[in-house]
């Protein structure tokens, strides 16, 4: 039998689906930090899995994701970890590849973030804040908006997130250029192109977005120089992470006009603290790390652990496997 590692919260949702796979010995993480299998309760020593998921609800618990990690880590015989992140920079990541894991990430978070990122840009060019302020003082103004048609996006990283977000905007008429490593055209972009291209499309975009993890290439590419040769009335939306952007540099661009404005759900501190000037900016849109949790995100990443559960036990190709030398240099 092949053990796997499961929260208790997670284990509940998808007891009746487990049955379906065959060979699997289920060890449950209490949210009392207790191991379980069966009835019977073990010893963190014990718990040695083959197996782990490493998702949302973790994510979400207060204290139970460190023993959780503890438990994979010390694991002798640990073959693959599921997580629930798209991407890859934690250190705990690197840990677990180095044992000889495999790591697999997650796309169920891609079309929630992708509704994210078009109601935000949406919001802004159409300018939702005049209109619900113009209804609050009871006054009649026939606010004009800039329209999506038309409108030039460039994406950086077109892994999931980035190709959900390119498929919708272009329902609206957009344009769309994808930045991303690997050559060739894309069935969701006007244009492909590579990283090294980047700053020569920054004049043209109308908004850009940043969809793609953090590693030693990507920390702080947001510095003075690309945001120097965004267009004025540009849109900046970061639902990457927070270390792609250098926050100082992007703050007194903000205040010089340029870009015109920030959307922001990732920062290099989180939570952001209190006194941070981004909360108050008048040129900033931002929420807490919250762009991915949509109604469907639970219900996709339970899906994708039991199609890729099945996968192992079948010995077949596993759904968004990372590259362990990605992962060590991430």
């Amino acid at each position: 039998m092949t053990r796997a590692l499961i929260f208790e919260p997670s284990y509940l949702r998808i007891k009746s689906r487990l049955d379906s796979v065959a060979g699997i010995e289920t060890i449950v993480m209490t949210q009392d930090r207790k191991f379980r299998i069966g009835g019977r309760e073990i010893e963190a020593n014990e718990v040695r899995p083959e197996i782990a998921w490493l998702n949302f609800d973790l994510f979400q618990s207060r204290g139970a994701i460190g023993g959780y990690i503890g438990a994979i880590i010390a694991s002798p015989v640990l073959a693959w970890v599921q997580s629930g992140a798209a991407g890859f920079d934690n250190p705990v990541f690197a840990e677990f590849v180095k044992k000889g894991a495999r790591l697999t990430t997650s796309t169920a978070q891609s079309i929630s973030m992708a509704e994210y990122v078009i109601a935000t840009v949406l919001d802004h060019l159409q300018r939702g804040p005049d209109r619900r302020t113009a209804q609050t003082e009871r006054r009649w103004d026939r606010i004009a908006f800039r329209e999506m048609m038309k409108s030039r996006w460039l994406i950086i990283g077109f892994g999931a997130i980035g190709r959900e977000t390119a498929k919708r905007t272009r329902a609206f008429g957009a344009h769309i250029t994808g930045v991303r490593r690997s050559q060739g055209t894309h069935e969701h972009a006007d244009q492909m192109i590579s990283p090294q291209d980047l700053h020569a499309h920054l004049p043209a975009s109308d908004v850009v977005v940043l969809s793609l993890p953090l590693s030693k290439e990507t920390e702080g590419m947001v510095d003075a120089g690309f945001l120097a040769a965004m267009k004025a009335d540009a849109v900046l939306v970061n639902v990457g992470r927070g270390g792609l952007v250098d926050e100082d540099a992007l703050l007194q661009a903000l205040d010089a006009g340029k870009p015109e404005f920030a959307i922001l759900d990732v920062f290099r501190t989180e939570p952001l603290p209190a006194d941070s000037p981004f909360w108050s900016h008048s040129r900033v849109a931002l929420t807490a790390h919250a762009s991915a949790n949509g109604s469907g995100l639970v219900a996709r990443g339970d899906d994708l652990f039991l199609e890729n559960l099945r996968r192992f036990a079948a010995k077949e190709p596993l759904l968004n496997e990372a590259d362990p030398k990605d992962v060590q240099g991430g």
